[in-house]
């Protein structure tokens, strides 16, 4: 079963997640057709991309839904991958063109240097005048240089966000989507200057020296061992001088938010003449979802019924997975 573990540092200010999505990272395949539908190197980019939302999510513990968008100027002009705050995740992806084998996330989306990161924080019930909360940044670091994976991207975006140092280790194949977050927690009175010259106190600098060995005992871990090791042993093998607080893993899982009354509530939108127009053209509309593959259709009938005030139509009645 998918698993998200939390975890905390005892005495330190920093905590850490794992997560090792499975049955539910292959039903998100499986819904793409033979073999994911998707290029092995877009599979991997996802699979990256939703074990980063779920702990993202998880770290913020934010009412609403977290977008991650990856778009650019590769072959893949976008990647989505959504989680909602009881964990629940779906992910897509928008192909134009030919996909490299072992393209990385460069050749992949930042051909031109246009790619961009972009972090939706929309909440589930948002006040009057409320606009969801996006943060962006761009495929590169500091110094302008391409970044090759998407733990260096949201490593940038959330020293920027946050101002919290973090470290990611991410991987993902056609059996296994997975990640480790460790996180510095912000300390009360943290930065507070010393003296003329302004030094440094020194507890500040025995906390940053705490979070850096652990960061450094992260790095170690490698995208075999975060893939093939059950939760325990990967926090063995990396943590076992320290004294760690493990907590009850949670249980992400594949879940869609889509649904026949919304895409009819869409057909609505584009107006009766409109979608009549598609019906006598095509005999029926069909609408498939990007995230889950379900296809909607919707007949003639089914249209008469979608304009005309006071009529529902049965949920699900029409559509096919």
């Amino acid at each position: 079963m998918s698993e998200l573990t939390k975890f905390i540092f005892e005495g330190l200010p920093v905590r850490g997640m794992l997560v090792r999505l499975t049955d539910s990272w292959r039903e998100v395949l499986r819904r793409r057709g033979a073999a994911g539908a998707y290029p092995q190197p877009v599979r991997e980019l996802l699979g990256e991309m939703t074990a980063a939302g779920v702990l993202m999510q998880a770290n913020i513990k934010f009412n609403g839904a977290l977008v991650m968008q990856i778009h650019g100027d590769g072959p893949v002009k976008l990647a989505v991958a959504e989680v909602q705050s009881d964990l629940a995740f779906r992910a897509t992806a928008k192909i134009v063109g030919e996909v490299a084998p072992g393209a990385q996330l460069e050749t992949l989306v930042n051909v031109r240097g246009k790619g961009r990161c972009a972090i939706t924080l929309d909440p589930r019930e948002r006040l009057p005048g409320q606009q969801p909360y996006q943060g962006v940044v761009p495929l590169h670091g500091d110094r302008r240089e391409p970044l090759q994976r998407v733990q260096q991207v949201l490593e940038h975006y959330m020293l920027q966000s946050e101002q919290l140092d973090t470290r990611l280790v991410l991987a993902a194949n056609d059996e296994l989507a997975a990640g480790l977050l460790i996180q510095r927690l912000p300390v009360q009175g943290e930065g507070n200057l010393e003296g003329a010259a302004g030094r440094r106190n020194e507890d500040d600098i025995g906390l940053s020296e705490a979070f850096n060995r652990i960061a450094l005992l992260a790095a170690t871990l490698t995208r075999e061992e975060l893939l093939a090791l059950p939760a325990e042993r990967v926090l063995h093998r990396l943590f076992w001088e320290e004294s760690l607080r493990v907590f009850e893993p949670l249980s992400p899982r594949f879940a869609c938010a889509c649904s026949r009354e919304r895409v009819g509530g869409m057909l609505r939108g584009l107006g009766r003449e409109e979608v009549d127009s598609i019906v006598a053209e095509r005999g029926d509309v069909e609408i498939g979802c990007e995230f889950c593959g379900v296809q909607y259709h919707f007949d003639a009938v089914d249209v008469g019924e979608l304009f005309t005030p006071g009529v529902q139509q049965p949920p699900g009645s029409r559509a096919v997975q």
